[in-house]
């Protein structure tokens, strides 16, 4: 079994409004060396899967088909194999 801890982006071409609110608010209580902030999302998806290579390919299809955009978002991923 693996588990999938997956990250998604906005590129960096991307204008962010939700990082740069958290980053107003950030300024407001104080944190005024806040430079920038994006936002993103975490993802972490069990796999049923003896595989590894197989299991990596899995996440990476996941991705690219469904849990990042392709076209605003960039994504990457860890993979850990749990035992039990």
């Amino acid at each position: 079994m693996y588990l999938a801890k997956i990250y998604v982006t906005l590129k960096t071409t991307v204008n962010d409004p939700q990082g740069l609110t958290v980053k107003g608010g950030l300024h407001t209580l104080g944190f005024d060396n806040v430079q920038s902030v994006r936002m993103g999302k975490y993802m972490e998806v069990r796999l049923g899967e003896t595989d590894g290579s197989k299991a990596e390919e899995q996440v990476r299809e996941m991705c690219r088909k469904l849990l990042a955009n392709p076209v605003i978002e960039d994504f990457r991923f860890e993979l850990e194999e749990i035992k039990g």
